[in-house]
């Protein structure tokens, strides 16, 4: 089969299209024909070895590596202990996702953990399935239920999510981008007000998703507009995100994707709380995903698609920042 491979870090140049053999499912899995991947920025971090990364949170992986963790595809084989899947069924999944940074899901075939695994979603076609998985679980684990009992690496602190109603008012930072425009759409879902932050290409899209207030990043900073906000989830993250507790009203919360650093005694000062998880493959909660997409709650937008072939040219999108929704490569 064909998949991408790198055998050194680096930029986008180090994906090689490149020929391997076929993996064959061990106890517990399947093999998926892969029609979809997701791209997600763990693939890029991976791909450049994580060089921002302090060493003791470093995830141990070795080249050479297949990027990817996913996929949307169909069942080809399961292991003789598989009951839920059979061949012929369409799948979502987010695959060994923390334990294995990198499933390999950037070929024409993968093996899954079947409990990694959901029904495809019936009314999207491959591409936008696949665009579900990381992000729509990170938005669901951080704002809906965790799901898992695993700490963050980054913190001693345990997470759990905000109840959201229409009494909650939402910040949503990076509302563009994957995590962000279906976390915006899940807590619209469940009610709360929402105020999305973004440049000001993505003003119409996420109004169009049901954004209450927009903040063009450009031209204001959130922190010198907006106050008494409820809960602010940073999907963009890192050592910035302090500059949104301003934002925050006492009891409110700061949820970093990416996990920057914080004063526990300033956060004690300001009445606040700054939590954060990592997300982990849930097949079950991936599933719920599913349900609220073909019931139209919920969408997946496309930023671009790109072949298989095509990865190094996919991951130079990214590297261009601003993406609206999703990247997506399709496997011929």
């Amino acid at each position: 089969m064909k998949a991408i491979l790198l055998h050194e870090f680096g930029g986008p140049e180090v994906l090689r299209y490149e020929e391997v053999a076929v993996p064959e499912p061990a106890q517990g899995e399947v093999l998926v024909r892969v029609h979809a991947v997701g791209l997600d920025p763990p693939d890029w971090y991976v791909r450049e070895g994580m060089p921002g990364i302090p060493p003791e949170f470093r995830p141990p992986f070795g080249l050479p590596l297949s990027p990817g963790t996913d996929i949307s595809g169909v069942v080809e084989a399961v292991a003789a202990d598989v009951h839920d899947f059979a061949a012929g069924d369409e799948v979502v999944g987010l695959l060994r996702f923390p334990a294995l940074m990198q499933s390999g899901a950037y070929a024409e075939y993968v093996t899954a953990p079947a409990s990694d695994l959901a029904p495809k979603p019936t009314t999207v076609d491959h591409a936008h399935a696949a665009g579900l998985p990381m992000s729509g679980l990170t938005a669901w684990q951080y704002l809906i239920e965790v799901g898992h009992d695993h700490p963050s690496p980054f913190q001693e602190a345990s997470h759990h999510p905000m109840a959201l109603g229409s009494d909650t008012t939402v910040l949503i930072n990076g509302a563009g981008g994957g995590v962000g425009h279906l976390a915006l759409q899940l807590a619209k879902w469940k009610g709360a007000r929402v105020i999305a932050v973004a440049s000001g290409t993505h003003e119409t899209f996420l109004r169009d998703l049901g954004a209450d207030e927009y903040v063009n990043y450009t031209k204001q900073r959130p922190e010198d507009v907006v106050r008494d906000v409820d809960l602010v989830l940073d999907a963009v993250g890192g050592p910035a995100s302090r500059r949104s507790l301003p934002t925050l009203k006492r009891g409110g919360a700061l949820y970093p994707v990416y996990f920057g650093e914080f004063d526990d005694e300033e956060n004690a000062k300001l009445g606040v709380t700054v939590t954060g998880t990592q997300v982990h493959a849930n097949g079950a909660q991936l599933a719920e995903l599913g349900r609220l997409l073909d019931a139209g709650t919920i969408r997946v937008a496309i930023d671009s698609t790109f072949t298989l072939a095509d990865a190094q040219a996919a991951h130079k999108r990214a590297a261009q920042g601003h993406i609206q929704g999703k990247i997506v490569l399709t496997v011929p």
